[in-house]
Order: structure tokens, then C-alpha cells, then sequence
């Protein structure tokens, strides 16, 4: 029972053309659609990071601004003379108390009355003699301005004012006491006699809470994973946060802002989930994908009315192409309008009238490439040479010379043996070399050796195929051009070059001259004469115009022809193949 061997479904070839144009317009709206929703994702994100920078900024401005002013009232107790002199008061009680009353107190009371939010101003004397002026309990938290006067001996054993003496500095912006818990921050610096004793006559300390000095945080919705914190550079700790935890945050992807605080150690940052900044994306992702989708629906049908108007045309065309198949060059095919159709049509029609020119010209071309190798085997079997040699191989016979004579007769031999070659266009480089020598035995005995040849040729090339006869017409030239001395040098060279084969031919005879060169190679004067123009045409008929011949020369001081082939012989390897 025969196998049952399924047909092939026939889909026109517009139809074909619809399925990469269908996928073309898919990854079109995809691409447009990704670009467009990424635009306007990273355009909401560049918007909503905007606004947090600009919040920022403020909240950085504002809490600048507060410290500047906490750092002026430090400056105006620092700097008052009378409020030194009333704190180092050393009189009777009340001098003291009314001391302090007028010349202090005043001076505390003003600053914390002008400032806007609730501070802490407490001055820590040295003077055992000063009374003290207890505020609320500083545990506790800030929730009204208010002073303190209080010795400095309640604070001299507490770590926290152990570390500020060890740090020796002074004018500091820290976290002391209880600040860590309460969310507080305090200014503490010395106060020193100014009266030119530089001893230390107290310390003043401002304790500001940190909601305060941030300013409002509608700016920045916590409820949506935001978080604000205040971070010390120096010691890397974090003095003040507002929103997610810190597990929640190294858990989680976020933007992180940053504004320094000029004049302190500390960085404002905010920590923004890309949840927040990507909030909208799903509803802008469905909205893009029903644009896409709507799109691709409408060039999808427009693309299918435009393949069923093609493909009447090119049904058309097919059928020209079958007759034409069938041997039929006498239909012609005519479109209306303007385009590619019409240009199909018309090379079609200019096709048929020009496939029979073709044939004729391919068919003369063989012809005259035949001619030629015919021609240049004729050229190559010169009577003349054939004359001169019988003359002198008759004349050395009537001197006696036998041995030249036979050794005359061997080179002719070998050297028309060689050229004819059984008929065959290809000789291996090795015998083409051989018929050389043949020749140049052949000089040697009419020259009595007056000339001198050498051989640099590389053994692994000797074995490749190339046409024959492309040596010896620039050794023959040689003798009949380039000679003009006593003696004369030959060198044939032969290399690999890639996938190449140089060829050179090198004498120290005449020469020619820069002008009459360039003559020659632009093909203005008659080639013959260095052997070029018959060795070119062959080299060029079977092997393409980008192998050939170059020839450099300087007058008195000899001449270079230099042969390029390839390894690789097409020619031969195509005749090969039709024979196995």
C-alpha cells in the first residue's frame, strides 16, 4: 500500500508577506507601548522625586534657619558682658539674686519668648555662689519654652559631659542626656571671662525637639512608606526618624535624597519606596496596552486589504514567469499607475526581449575566449625563435661543436614539449619553472653563459596548477629589451601570499623610464613589448580582473614584473566536477 504523501497548502505570497508584517506592527506597538509607559513612568517619577527634593530643601532651609537662631542665642550669652559679670557675681545672696534678675534672667527670657518653637535654655555655672533657677524636669518632654540656671556640678559626673570634655571641643550640636529618647537635639558650648583670664565660667546647652525643627511632614505622607530621618555623618547614627522601621527599609527598594546641613554634621534623607513612585503604573499599563491593542487591530486589517489588492498583481506575474519557463519570451504584462508593480512589469517584458542577447553574447564570449588561448599558443610558438635556434644549433654542428649541439637540441625539445603540453591549458608551477630553464639553456649556449639566473622559489607553491606560458615572455623580453651590457642577472622568485601565489621577474638591465612606464600600464603604448598584454588577458579570463600583472622599473637600474594568481582554481575545479 503506498504511502500517502500529504500536499502542500498554496498561500499566496502576499499572505505569506502578512505574517513578519503582523509580527513587524506587534513589536512595533510593544516597542511604542514600552517606551511610552516607560516615558510616563519615569516622567511621574521624576515629578513626584521633584517634589520631594523640593520639600526637602524647605524642610533643610527651616531647619537651618532654627539652628542659625538657637546658634544666636548662644552667640548673645557668649558674648554679653554683663550676663558674664552677673554669672560670675561672687557678693551676698541677695546682690546675687538681684544680679540675676536683672542683668540674666532678661537676657534668657527674650530669646525664648522670640523664637517660635518650645526650647530648653539652660546655663550650667561654675560660681558656687550663683542661686539656682530650676525649669521643668528635663526628662521629661519639651512641651513649653523655659530657662534653667543650674551648677555645673550636677553635670560634671554624667558620661555625656565626660565625652564632650574628651573631645575637647566646643560649640557643639549633640545628642545628651536623655535627647536620644525624648527626640531631642541640644546646643552645648563653654562660656568663657572675657576680661582676658579665658577661664571657663559655665556652659550653655538649648535642647530643640526634632518634629519642631523639621517643620511640617504633609509634605511627606509617612502613611505611604516614606520616611524622614536626620543622620549624623561623623558617627553614622541616626538621630531622628520619622516612617518605616530600618528592617523595613533594607527589606525594601528605595529612592534615597539627600541635603546636607551646612555648618554641621548632620544630612537630612528621605527614603522613598518606587512603590510610591510607581503607584499609578498599573492603571497607565492598562490604558497603553488597550491603545496598543486597538492598533495593531487596525493595521493588521489594513495590511490585509492591502496583501488581497497585491496579490491579484502578482498573480499575474507568476503567470509570465511559468510561460517564460516553458520557453514563451513573447508575452508581455502591462499595470496601470506608478510603482513597483510597473517596474516589475516593465523589467519582465525588458527581460524576454534581452534573454535571447544574453544567450548569444554568453555563446561569443566562449568563442573568443577559445580564440585568444589560441591566439597566445601560436604567439608563444615563435618561427622566428624556432629560426634563430636551428641557425645557431647548424652553425655550431658545422664548427664541431657537438656537444652544444645536443645539448641545444635537448632544451628546444624540452622547452616545445613543455609549451604544447598535450593540449592541456594548466601546468603544475614546477614544470612551467622547467620550460624556463629550457629556454634560458637554450640563452646559454648563444650567450656562452655571458648572463647569470637565480631561483628563490618556495618548494610548497611548485606543485599548484596555473595556466602555462606567463614566465618565459618576460624572461625572452629581458634579452630583447633590457640587455644593453656585458652581462646581465636573472632572479625568478615565487611565494605564498594567503590565499595567493607572487610570481617575480627581476633584472639589473636598463630599465625603463618613469614617464614610459606609466604609458605602458595606462595602455597608451603597445604592451607587447614587456610580454603584458597576451599574460594579462589570459590571467584575467580565467581568473577575474583582481589578479594580473604589476611592473616596476627605474631607468638604469632594471625592471620588476610581479604576477599575481590565486591558490584556489575555480575553473578547474568546476571542469572536475562535471567529469566525476
Amino acid at each position: 500500500m503506498r504511502g500517502y504523501i500529504p500536499r502542500k497548502i498554496y498561500m499566496p505570497f502576499t499572505y505569506k508577506m502578512m505574517i513578519p508584517y503582523l509580527v513587524l506592527v506587534l513589536l512595533t506597538d510593544v516597542l511604542i507601548g514600552y517606551i511610552s509607559y516607560t516615558m510616563l513612568i519615569q516622567s511621574r517619577t521624576e515629578m513626584a522625586e521633584t517634589n520631594i527634593r523640593t520639600a526637602l530643601k524647605q524642610t533643610r532651609n527651616n531647619i537651618q534657619y532654627q539652628l542659625d537662631e538657637i546658634q544666636r542665642m548662644s552667640n548673645t550669652l557668649f558674648t554679653s558682658i554683663t550676663f558674664q559679670n552677673a554669672l560670675q557675681n561672687r557678693g551676698e545672696p541677695l546682690e546675687v539674686m538681684l544680679k540675676m534678675r536683672d542683668d540674666m534672667i532678661p537676657q534668657m527670657k527674650a530669646p525664648l519668648q522670640l523664637y517660635g518653637n518650645k526650647i530648653r535654655l539652660a546655663v550650667y555655672t561654675v560660681n558656687d555662689k550663683m542661686l539656682e533657677v530650676p525649669g521643668d524636669n528635663m526628662s521629661t518632654p519639651i512641651n513649653r519654652s523655659d530657662y534653667y540656671v543650674l551648677s555645673s556640678q550636677s553635670i560634671e559626673n554624667t558620661e555625656w559631659f565626660k565625652s564632650i570634655l574628651s573631645l575637647n571641643k566646643n560649640n557643639l550640636w549633640m545628642q545628651i542626656d536623655t535627647d536620644s529618647q525624648l527626640d531631642n537635639i541640644s546646643h552645648f558650648r563653654k562660656l568663657v571671662d572675657s576680661s582676658g583670664i579665658s577661664s571657663v565660667i559655665g556652659y550653655v546647652r538649648v535642647t530643640a525637639r526634632f518634629d519642631e525643627l523639621l517643620g511640617n511632614f504633609d509634605t511627606f505622607p509617612i502613611e505611604q512608606g516614606i520616611s524622614l530621618r536626620l543622620i549624623d555623618v561623623a558617627t553614622g547614627a541616626n538621630l531622628y526618624m520619622r516612617g518605616a522601621p530600618d528592617e523595613q527599609i533594607y527589606q525594601g527598594s528605595y529612592l534615597s535624597v539627600r541635603e546636607e546641613i551646612p555648618g554641621t554634621n548632620f544630612v537630612i534623607e528621605t527614603l522613598v519606596p518606587y512603590a510610591y513612585l510607581n503607584k499609578d503604573a498599573s492603571r497607565m499599563q492598562k490604558v497603553i496596552g488597550t491603545v496598543c491593542l486597538i492598533s495593531f487591530l487596525v493595521m493588521a486589517f489594513i495590511g490585509f486589504i492591502v496583501a488581497r489588492l497585491s496579490g491579484k498583481k502578482m498573480k499575474r506575474i507568476v503567470t509570465l514567469i511559468r510561460s517564460f519557463q516553458e520557453g514563451n519570451f513573447l508575452k508581455r504584462i502591462e499595470f496601470s499607475g506608478n510603482d513597483e508593480f510597473v517596474q516589475i512589469a516593465n523589467s519582465f517584458n525588458k527581460m524576454a526581449t534581452s534573454i535571447q542577447e544574453l544567450i548569444e553574447n554568453v555563446y561569443v564570449q566562449g568563442i573568443q575566449k577559445k580564440q585568444a588561448e589560441l591566439d597566445v599558443l601560436q604567439a608563444q610558438i615563435s618561427p622566428h625563435f624556432l629560426y634563430n635556434t636551428l641557425s645557431t644549433i647548424g652553425s655550431l654542428a658545422n664548427l664541431g661543436e657537438v656537444q652544444k649541439v645536443t645539448k641545444m637540441v635537448k632544451a628546444l625539445s624540452k622547452f616545445y614539449r613543455l609549451t604544447l603540453n598535450g593540449g592541456q591549458v594548466y601546468i603544475p608551477i614546477g614544470k612551467e619553472l622547467e620550460q624556463v630553464e629550457s629556454y634560458l639553456e637554450i640563452q646559454k649556449v648563444k650567450h656562452a653563459d655571458a648572463f647569470k639566473v637565480y631561483y628563490d622559489i618556495d618548494p610548497e607553491i611548485k606543485p599548484i596548477p596555473i595556466i602555462k606560458l606567463i614566465l618565459q615572455p618576460f624572461v625572452e623580453n629581458v634579452f630583447k629589451h633590457a640587455w644593453f651590457g656585458e652581462t646581465i642577472a636573472i632572479r625568478i622568485t615565487g611565494k605564498r601570499l594567503g590565499d595567493r601565489i607572487e610570481l617575480k621577474i627581476i633584472d639589473n638591465g636598463i630599465g625603463m623610464r618613469s614617464e614610459t612606464l606609466k604609458r605602458m600600464l595606462s595602455n597608451t603604448i603597445h604592451l607587447d613589448r614587456y610580454g603584458l598584454r597576451n599574460v594579462e588577458e589570459r590571467i584575467k579570463l580565467r581568473y577575474g580582473t583582481d589578479f594580473g600583472i604589476h611592473i616596476a622599473s627605474y631607468y638604469g637600474a632594471g625592471t620588476t614584473v610581479q604576477i599575481i594568481l590565486p591558490i584556489e582554481n575555480t575553473e578547474m575545479r568546476e571542469n572536475e566536477e562535471q567529469l566525476s
